[in-house]
């Protein structure tokens, strides 16, 4: 059991690496507002659209995860995501990959019509 109790909290190898990069560009952002350098600032800025970008390519590849709880053997933040590229329900990253949720037989799941109105 996690400290959080049996629940799943959505922790991904995307959400994550997302972070951790986020993290180092928000610092580098922030340095350079310390040292009054706009190319220092820019270039935290742009470690932060970099980090935008690695995690929407990495929930794409799978190590992301689905909105709502997984099964409880998908709960390790190492496990794949087997359902990404079919993409998922009413997800806005898949739907801008131009992913949409479909089923086995290869129609659109209910949730994911409603969703690209």
């Amino acid at each position: 059991m996690s400290a959080h109790g049996d629940v799943d909290m959505g922790h991904t190898v995307a959400g994550w690496t997302g972070t951790y990069i986020a993290v180092v560009g928000f610092s580098v952002a922030g340095f350079g507002m310390i040292l009054a350098s706009g190319l220092v600032m820019a270039a935290g800025c742009a470690v932060i659209a970099l980090a935008a970008v690695l995690t929407w390519a990495l929930h794409l590849a799978g190590w992301g995860k689905p909105s709502g709880p997984r099964p409880a053997d998908q709960w390790d933040w190492r496990v794949k995501d087997p359902t990404a590229r079919r993409g998922h329900p009413n997800c806005v990253g898949c739907r801008m990959a131009g992913r949409r949720a479909v089923s086995a037989a290869g129609r659109p799941l209910p949730e994911a019509v409603g969703a690209q109105l």
